[in-house]
């Protein structure tokens, strides 16, 4: 066992808790770490975690000290080894991080190797959240109903979770309708201050977590350092590999004024997002702080932080101060655990207060919560702002359409951890539910409206404070209480608007209370996708149209004949308030503590394999063995230079991980659709990628396969197609790539700005390993996909700014000097011939930020290391 080192003495017992010890960043400072005091809460953090974490070899004193210089110049090259206390997983990518173990272990045990060596070794939560769709909507049963599809549809990938959890004892599972796992992470699960058990006591340090879902970052509300990482970095953190980091950057964002009266969280986050987008957060952190803070309670600051996947940063950090502590109090955290925490944090001068000196940023941004208005984002970007009265100005000219006109709303969702974690954002969407129903007001009849809570605790309070009653009257019943349609679940329209939207190809929209709202991903058939609050989601069903002024024009009339205007509905923040005084949070939240594992009885009734080696499906099963372990899987890409290599896609700006491997529903004249009726599978039983992600064969054939992907080499399509050179054949992608492999022939993907945005899906790499991609050349990367594409031996290689080459696909490229590119912020030369002989080159900087990133891309990716050291 290695011991643990405290080179700055900083080893203290906790006041007031005899026998709990904790590393005094005080302390630490006093004796040489550094200005640690000086940093950012959120680098403090950090702080504490690579102090409790010494032992001269993942981290020495030589990372703490680089942390206490960060002051200096509010930026530092250093690296340092972050040492994640827990992860968090939902059940999408969770399942094969989880089938990746078992393969590791079957591996292992092939190899006569420990099979310790591939057992988790910090704790897991897996919430099954995103596997239950809105089949059934608008009838008081929806939520049973269901869930009831649910575990048939998913028998088999929840047996495996169970199967699983018998075989490592480390992982808690929160059943089908618990809630969302960020909710339930900033409900139940996390603690803010934890306590390991030492000989000698007990050791106290910061909750720190990383969680295979981008939007982790709610937990940055609690004061709890934590973001979301791709499933194969999750899987390494598990195996014990320390995360390896660049110290990041800290942009603080200086919160002033109050947010106006019938302004909620979600307008302040859209704004925030629309704001921070314009800088580059990528691989850096933001912290926000200011006297602004003080108006907005956890749940605000929880909307805020969720959306940091949005505007491009890794976190988004509020400190810990009075308002957490009172949350803690709120939501049932016990007495004892309250007291240590708050111990810690004034020991650690970690509990932030008005008079507090602010710490150094690398920038200052400054923001103006009242300043806020109402707002929208669409139709395809969470970044992209609107007022009320522009969305329309986003729609196609008119149609003529009496009905479903351009910009018709046919799905109107409550949903997404973002908002449906925010008390205030649905009693104001009940309110304004109750007014309408008063007024005589109905939903219209096209328009598909779903409720779908984080948490029973949510749902719970709509139901007591007699407001779900007009929620159901509009046609917001609760349909479950999972991620559905903010992810895409949002289950089928009804038949005949599926048939109009089709024969007059209409425009047709979503407005949901979610986060993401990319082309095609909230349904195949909505073109358009609007975020918003809660309320507005309602108002939005009530008007039928997005072809609306919404601050202006009716959205209805009363019986008598008068017009109705949002403005008559939307409840001010005093009736809010004192309509959610009324609930007794404290006793909903503590049912939910000692509730939150137990599961109804169809999943009790599921039972798991009782075979300790997972007897793994056939071809055309959800639960088959993964092929990332094998030869081809694991060997390196980059042994020498490349020539002859040929582009498998030409694409743009902004794709997204949905774009590379969507989740959605899998159409029968899909390529995997087809697929799966060769191998005997029934329309209805097709599935959608998400539930089928243990399955290569069809997720082979979703890669770049969403339907509004717009390839280059293929001009005027949309979808997964691209051509074959030199003889320029339009195929399916995988076809193609099979091609190619027969022919020897290396691939990439050439791309623009901000390239792999969107959900921490390791299957965006996986499905380009798979495919024959050797490096993805591109303007810029997202943080989470730039990591995943490394771990999997993929060159994340960024173009620069002057390079200027119309790429058509036709070109033929080579890749030379990789032997010394292949290092942190390594170049390399790239080389473009056109089919005209013409010649461009440019350097282009290999995205590898650290020297573990650089020997993951030389052995073949993450995976081909832990083999090496397993058999060694």
């Amino acid at each position: 066992m290695i011991r643990k080192r405290d080179s700055f003495a900083a080893r203290r017992e906790l006041p007031g808790h005899r026998s709990t010890w904790f590393m005094s960043l005080p302390a630490a400072e006093a004796n040489g770490a550094g200005a640690l005091s000086r940093l950012p809460y959120s680098l403090r953090v950090l702080a504490e975690n690579l102090l409790r974490g010494e032992d001269g070899i993942s981290v020495d004193a030589a990372q703490i000290a680089s942390l206490g210089s960060w002051p200096e110049r509010g930026r530092s090259e250093a690296i340092v080894s972050f040492l994640p206390g827990r992860i968090l997983m939902q059940d999408s990518a969770g399942l094969p991080v989880l089938a990746d173990l078992a393969a590791l272990s079957e591996a292992a045990a092939e190899l006569n190797a420990n099979a310790d060596s591939v057992a988790p070794r910090l704790p897991i939560d897996l919430i099954v959240d995103h596997a239950v769709e809105a089949d059934v909507w608008g009838h008081p049963d929806a939520d049973l109903s269901n869930r009831r599809i649910e575990i048939e549809r998913h028998a088999a990938r929840f047996r495996f979770i169970k199967w699983s959890q018998q075989r490592f004892p480390q992982m808690r599972v929160a059943p089908p309708g618990a809630g969302i796992c960020h909710q339930l992470n900033l409900e139940v699960i996390a603690d803010l201050v934890r306590c390991a058990d030492l000989d000698e006591g007990r050791m106290a340090g910061f909750d720190t977590v990383i969680g295979t879902d981008s939007h982790t970052t709610m937990i940055n509300a609690l004061g709890v350092l934590g973001w979301g990482v791709g499933g194969i970095e999750a899987t390494a953190a598990l195996l014990g590999e320390p995360m390896s980091m660049k110290i990041p950057e800290v942009y603080g964002v200086r919160l002033s004024g109050r947010i106006q009266d019938g302004v909620l969280a979600t307008d302040v986050a859209l704004s925030l997002t629309a704001m921070l987008r314009k800088h580059d957060l990528v691989q850096r952190f933001v912290e926000f702080y200011g006297p602004g803070t003080a108006s907005l309670k956890v749940p605000d600051r929880a909307t805020i932080a969720n959306m940091a996947p949005e505007y491009g940063a890794t976190m988004g950090y509020f400190a810990p101060d009075a308002l957490t502590l009172d949350y803690l109090a709120r939501t049932g955290r016990p007495e004892d655990e309250r007291r240590r925490t708050e111990a810690f944090l004034r020991a650690q001068n970690m509990l932030r207060g008005d008079s507090d000196p602010e710490p150094v940023y690398t920038k200052v941004i400054d923001f103006d919560l009242s300043t806020v208005e109402r707002t929208v984002a669409g139709p395809s970007l969470p970044s992209s702002k609107l007022g009320l009265a522009d969305v329309s100005r986003t729609l196609p000219p008119t149609n003529g359409s009496s009905a479903l006109d351009h910009g018709a709303v046919v799905i109107a969702s409550i949903t997404s951890c973002t908002n449906t974690s925010n008390p205030r954002a649905l009693v104001a969407a009940g309110l304004l539910a109750k007014k309408a129903c008063e007024k005589g007001l109905a939903t219209a009849s096209w328009t598909k409206t779903t409720f779908s809570p984080g948490s029973r605790v949510a749902s719970e309070m709509l139901v007591d404070l007699g407001l779900q009653i007009y929620l159901d009257k509009l046609g917001f019943n609760v349909v479950g209480h999972g991620c559905m349609t903010c992810m895409g679940n949002s289950g089928p329209l009804d038949e005949a608007v599926e048939r109009e939207i089709r024969d007059k190809d209409v425009a047709a929209a979503a407005v949901l209370s979610g986060n993401r709202n990319f082309e095609g991903r909230i349904h195949p058939l909505c073109r358009l996708a609007y975020l918003a609050s809660p309320p507005l989601v309602v108002a939005y069903a009530l008007a039928g149209t997005t072809r609306i002024e919404l601050d202006s024009e009716p959205i209805g009339q009363d019986p008598e004949g008068s017009p109705v205007f949002v403005a008559d509905l939307l409840p001010p923040d005093d009736e809010i308030d004192s309509t959610l005084a009324a609930f007794d949070i404290r006793h909903a939240s503590g049912v939910n503590r000692s509730g939150w594992l137990k599961g109804d009885s169809a999943w009790e009734a599921l039972a798991a394999p009782e075979q300790d080696k997972f007897p793994w499906e056939g071809s055309s099963g959800m639960i088959r063995r993964p092929p990332f372990l094998s030869v081809e899987a694991t060997r390196p890409l980059f042994e020498a230079d490349l020539a002859g290599i040929r582009a498998l896609a030409v694409l743009g700006d902004n794709v997204t991980t949905d774009h590379i491997s969507p989740v959605s529903r899998i159409l029968p004249e899909s390529e995997a659709g087809m697929w799966l009726k060769a191998q005997d599978v029934r329309d209805e039983d097709l599935g959608s990628f998400s539930s089928r992600r243990l399955n290569h064969d069809v997720m082979i054939r979703g890669g770049f396969a969403n339907p509004k992907i717009r390839n280059r080499i293929v001009v005027g399509t949309e979808g997964g197609l691209t051509k074959v050179w030199p003889e320029g054949r339009t195929l399916p992608i995988h076809e193609a790539a099979r091609i190619y492999r027969e022919r020897d022939v290396p691939l990439i993907v050439v791309a623009g700005r901000n390239y792999g945005a969107g959900s921490a899906r390791d299957w965006a790499a996986k499905v380009t390993r798979l495919l024959g991609v050797r490096a993805i050349v591109a303007r810029s990367f997202e943080r989470i996909h730039r990591t995943n594409l490394v771990a999997f031996g993929i060159l994340p290689l960024e173009l620069p700014a002057e390079f200027d080459c119309d790429i058509d696909g036709s070109e033929t490229f080579a890749l030379t000097d990789i032997a010394q590119g292949i290092r942190p912020d390594g170049w390399m030369q790239l080389v473009v011939t056109k089919s005209d002989g013409t010649v461009t080159r440019a350097t282009v900087r290999a995205r590898i930020d650290t020297s573990s990133e650089a020997s993951w891309i030389a052995c073949g990716g993450l995976f081909s290391k832990v083999l090496s050291e397993i058999s060694s």
